[in-house]
């Protein structure tokens, strides 16, 4: 797909790892130019590996390191205990040059600090931002390179508690990945808030949307919940609380559909007549509204390509996150991202 250097995976990073991010990697490195480099306990890996017995014709190398980020710990303190644990290890070897992306499914908050700590941040940026990929309807004008149409929501978790300015900076970043990553010539912005008058909403989200008005986006206006995914937005910012709770809302309500879909198809055997003669309109609406193919939300912001992963990642999902993280690497991303802040600011 793109040469290059290497992608490093932070292989103990996940609720499954290392075997899902071992797996993820392999279908991956089936589809690179460009190399792997799997950082974790060496032992662990490469029984995983063993697996697969095509793994001596893939570029797959191994960063021993023993220690990882639980979830359930405090990032700031576990990254202090532990300098060799295989976030901060992977997040190393880019900033050295030594990899070009790092992709992760372990602890976002030890995800965020490891790559902020080793690549600072942009020029005029003051806080990261996730930009999760979302399916949108026919009238989205952003597309996946598979042709799929999405929406782009910022921040979905990296940051807790906003200010104003922190909204109008993720807009600008998001756009400036929506032309990038999405095609689209000059994205959309919204807000996200509890009505579309400007007046609506707590003091953040009337502040932002005073800033907006006069900040260098295509800026439409406050946006519900409810229309997030009609494509009237290409770009869609809010704070990450409220950004992960919609996102976590839309995961769980796509597998609460899909359930209810198979009990109701189950039923009868009309019903189960009907699925065999629609069975491949289901196909592709699992792939428009499984997460897994997008894969990860890249973190906005930091002078180095990071792209997180779901910690329910399975290997597709992490398959589809380092190619992601190579699309952007071979597409010069960064630099495009500094170039267009640049010009956006000084407009």
């Amino acid at each position: 797909m793109t040469s290059g250097k290497r992608i490093a995976v932070d292989a103990m990073g996940g609720d499954f790892a290392p075997r899902t991010v071992v797996d993820g990697a392999v279908l991956a490195a089936r589809r690179l130019d460009t190399g792997i480099t799997l950082v974790g306990d060496r032992a662990a890996l490469e029984q995983e590996l063993e697996r697969h017995l095509d793994r001596a014709a893939l570029d797959l190398t191994i960063v021993d390191t023993p220690e990882r980020v639980g979830m359930d710990e405090s990032p700031a303190l576990a990254l202090r205990r532990k300098p060799r644990a295989s976030v901060k290890v992977a997040a190393d070897l880019v900033a050295s040059g030594d990899a070009a992306a790092l992709f992760s499914a372990g602890h976002t908050g030890a995800t965020v600090m490891a790559s902020h700590a080793a690549f600072g941040m942009l020029p005029g940026i003051d806080r990261p931002a996730l930009a999760a990929t979302l399916p949108a309807n026919g009238t989205s004008r952003a597309t996946t390179p598979d042709n799929a149409r999405a929406v782009v929501l910022l921040d979905s978790g990296a940051n807790v508690e906003c200010r104003p300015q922190h909204l109008v900076q993720f807009a600008m970043m998001g756009a400036a990945f929506a032309r990038a990553a999405l095609d689209v010539v000059e994205p959309r912005v919204a807000l996200l808030s509890i009505g579309e008058e400007a007046g609506k909403g707590n003091e953040l989200t009337r502040e932002a949307h005073r800033l907006l008005l006069t900040a260098p986006v295509t800026f439409v206006g406050n946006i519900e919940a409810g229309e997030l995914y009609s494509g009237s937005a290409d770009v869609v910012v809010c704070d990450g609380f409220t950004g992960n709770i919609a996102l976590k809302v839309s995961e769980g309500l796509v597998e609460t559909v899909e359930a209810m879909l198979r009990e109701e198809l189950s039923q009868t055997l009309g019903a189960r007549l009907g699925w065999l003669l629609s069975r491949r309109a289901f196909r592709n609406f699992r792939r428009r509204v499984d997460y897994a193919e997008y894969g990860g939300a890249p973190l906005l912001g930091v002078a180095g390509i990071t792209v997180v992963g779901h910690g329910r990642s399975s290997a597709k999902a992490v398959r589809s996150a380092i190619l992601m993280a190579a699309r952007l690497a071979g597409a010069g991303f960064i630099e495009k991202l500094k170039v267009e802040a640049s010009a956006r600011q000084a407009s």
